[in-house]
């Protein structure tokens, strides 16, 4: 007998949250009639902030062991990696709905406080990823979101050959420079040990590792850092262009906001010298970002916060101007490190004709601030290739795969509980259970030192899942590695060992370092020719979100699938990036423009998924997925997608939309017949009921919608305002 496939859809965050409210009934009618259940687990930041205290099962630890099950198939949305000012908000509402949930401890001395703290760090930052993400990731831009590009390509901005934006990063003092880099030769355990001056030795962290993973250790030096920021900072005033700094403080919850912090410090200098004091006593900590100056102002007397803004001001007229996130409300770059995430920051400067939005509304050239080379050169060679050569053209350019090294939290997105600051000059090194000290690193007090694993196991499996797919695609495979970087000649010298293990005939393939492939992946790209990129995690998540954004407009339509390790899937969808201001629209007029296309897109991978763990005898499955990706072609080609304003189409609309070519479709298809009588009545109903159902929804529109939250809305009133079409739900749920 064929096994009953489960498919997993997790409650996330946001506007992806608010969609599924509508799209999940949908899915569940349709794919019941192919023995296919649609589970929902609740892996948002309120649902994991509830479960760290007791009030509901813990369902990402659940998903952590189902990942190590072939039978996993995971539909994961995007979700929020929290900052520490996002978790407090979070905490806030939890507490007003009846919670009875602690405050945030931000400097706990208690020791019952420092469990508070190490609970809530279980929620902060990127926490969802490492868990979900054992696998390596496969992430291109499907067929039918392609060719609905071409025919409708989005606007990109002029770039003026006069252009003075740049990418700035650091020649010197970096991660880049400093590392070092061993493959482990036996099981082992090792630790790392902070050295003083005296030779006083303490044991900073203990892990097991496997023979055959590469371990890396490097730094990064304050004080070469704060002098890169001051030059940069002088540079930008002198030429009279923005100053804007890239960074990705939510996957790198621990180093980057430490950077972001140093940018804000050189910045803001003649803050920190004229009110050192009273900033100290409020307890401003610029890691968090200058929203953490506000939140503390109020403090200080009235004259003394008066004196803080005039010294601000005074600053804006020294400084050059800063790269404004919402310049509207005054929000600037420096604002708060999870704001501006530089996967998606870079490209939008790119997108917009290397211009970026200053304080008063207009955009200007900008130096684009990357501080590490390690991935910063990529970045320099396309901008200065568009420099020269001019904006790109979506109707014309080829398409950027990408399979990225991501499983077991490899490489620097594992490095979190790794990241450590010297108390003071010494050495942290790294030594094995022998004793055997497999690297050292003198480091001066403060500076950010972090260690990373990346597992044997996870490496070969990348290289083979690239091999895979050249053969499948038909397309050249880059793996993007420095030959002067210490942990990519460890990644060089296991790829030149594992491909003679496959037959590579027809496989075209080449190892360069990220500023040459990126020149080499540029040139095929400009000619309409397709290359799979092949890189590491962090240059995974990069280039997923640069090339899409100029291929399609977005990085929310590309189509990510992780084969897990174990057998099973993990298909992720969308980038969550804009959700925020689409609540905030839905609550303020009722119209929500959240395309889930990438849910579309990522459910008919997760069909086929499970058409496979049905034993591949429950056909139905298989007319399931096709059928559905049909539908999304005459999504797109019909321009269903939600439009931005009030008394446009919007999600819900986009919705009925799918939900009736995907009925339509089901109906025509003549392999099973049984199938196709089912739905004929479903597509008839819909077709009849058009203009009642889409005017039922626009009837909401144009008011505020009371969800119950932003973080843990109330379950009735979110669907009921994401279902407000009775006629569409009779017809959905007695399906």
């Amino acid at each position: 007998m064929a096994k009953r496939p489960t498919i997993i859809w997790t409650k996330v965050d946001e506007a992806p949250m608010l969609a599924t409210y509508s799209l999940l009934p949908i899915v569940r009618n349709f794919v019941k009639h192919a023995g296919v259940d649609v589970e929902l687990r609740d892996i948002s930041l309120a649902g994991r902030i509830l479960a760290q205290f007791g009030y509901q099962p813990d369902d990402l630890a659940y998903l952590g062991e189902l990942v190590w099950k072939p039978e996993a198939n995971i539909m994961k949305l995007p979700n929020i990696s929290a900052s520490v000012p996002q978790l407090i908000d979070a905490v806030k509402e939890l507490q007003s709905q009846g919670y009875d949930l602690p405050d945030f401890p931000e400097d706990p001395q208690t020791e019952e406080e420092k469990e508070i703290r190490a609970k809530y760090d279980k929620c902060i930052g990127s926490v969802v990823n490492p868990v979900l993400r054992q696998g390596n990731s496969d992430r291109r831009i499907a067929p039918p979101v392609k060719e609905y590009a071409k025919k409708h390509p989005h606007k990109l901005g002029e770039v003026s050959p006069k252009s003075e934006s740049y990418v700035a990063y650091m020649k010197s003092g970096d991660f880049y420079e400093h590392e070092k880099s061993v493959t482990i030769e036996k099981d082992t355990k090792i630790r790392w040990e902070f050295v003083d001056k005296n030779g006083n030795v303490t044991v900073l962290k203990e892990v097991e590792v496997g023979k055959g993973d590469v371990v890396d250790g490097t730094y990064m030096s304050r004080k070469k850092l704060r002098e890169f920021f001051d030059e940069v900072i002088r540079d930008a005033k002198e030429k009279g262009i923005l100053f804007s700094l890239h960074v990705k403080a939510t996957m790198m919850k621990v180093s980057d906001p430490v950077i972001f912090g140093d940018a804000i410090r050189v910045y803001y200098k003649k803050l920190f010298e004229k009110h050192g004091k009273e900033l100290e006593e409020i307890g401003f900590d610029p890691n968090k970002g200058l929203v953490d100056l506000e939140n503390k102002l109020s403090k200080l007397p009235p004259e003394k916060q008066e004196e803080i803004k005039k010294t601000i001001e005074e600053i804006y007229k020294e400084q050059p101007g800063l790269y404004m996130v919402d310049s509207d409300r005054g929000i600037t770059n420096l604002h708060r490190p999870n704001d501006v995430i530089i996967d998606n920051s870079v490209p939008s400067v790119i997108k917009n004709g290397l211009k970026a939005w200053g304080p008063d509304g207009n955009t200007y050239d900008c130096v684009i601030t990357v501080p590490d080379r390690s991935y910063a050169t990529m970045y320099s060679e396309i901008v200065e290739d568009v420099k020269v050569r001019g904006q790109f053209d979506p109707t014309k350019v080829g398409t950027v795969a990408n399979i990225g090294l991501m499983a077991m939290k490899a490489e620097e997105y594992g490095s979190h509980d790794k990241t450590f600051f010297p108390p003071d000059d010494g050495i942290i090194r790294i030594v094995d259970e022998d004793g055997n000290v497999l690297m050292e690193h003198e480091v001066e007090k403060g500076d950010i030192y972090r260690s990373c694993i990346t597992k044997d196991i996870a490496i070969r499996d990348w290289i083979k899942l690239a091999v895979t797919r050249a053969k499948e695609l038909k397309m050249p495979i880059v793996f993007w590695l420095d030959s002067l970087r210490a942990h990519d000649r460890e990644l060089i010298k296991k790829i030149r060992e594992e491909l003679p293990k496959y037959d590579l005939e027809g496989v075209e393939w080449y190892i360069k370092a990220p500023k040459d492939a990126m020149k080499f992946t540029l040139e095929r790209f400009r000619n309409g020719l397709d290359t799979i990129a092949v890189t590491g995690n962090v240059l995974r998540d990069y280039l997923t979100d640069l090339f899409p954004i100029i291929e399609v407009g977005t990085s929310a339509r590309a189509l990510s699938i992780v084969p897990l390790i174990a057998g099973g899937g993990l298909f992720e969808t969308g980038a969550g990036g804009s959700a925020p201001r689409h609540v905030q629209q839905f609550v303020k007029e009722g119209h929500l423009r959240w395309d889930s296309l990438g849910e579309f897109l990522a459910f008919v991978e997760a069909l086929k998924l499970a058409y496979k763990q049905s034993g591949e005898e429950n056909k139905r499955i298989l007319i399931m997925a096709d059928t559905l990706s049909k539908a999304v072609s005459r999504y797109l080609d019909t321009d269903k997608t939600p439009k931005r304003k009030v008394g446009q189409l919007d999600t819900r609309g986009s919705h009925y939309w799918l939900a009736r070519y995907w009925a339509e479709e089901l109906a025509n298809q003549t392999e099973d017949p049984e199938l196709a009588e089912i739905f004929k009545p479903v597509a008839q109903k819909l077709a009849e009921n058009e203009e009642k159902i889409l005017s039922e929804i626009a009837a909401t529109e144009g008011s505020p919608k009371d969800i119950g939250g932003y973080y843990h809305p109330d379950d009735a009133k979110a669907e009921a305002a994401m279902r407000p079409s009775k006629t569409f739900n009779e017809i959905i749920d007695n399906l």
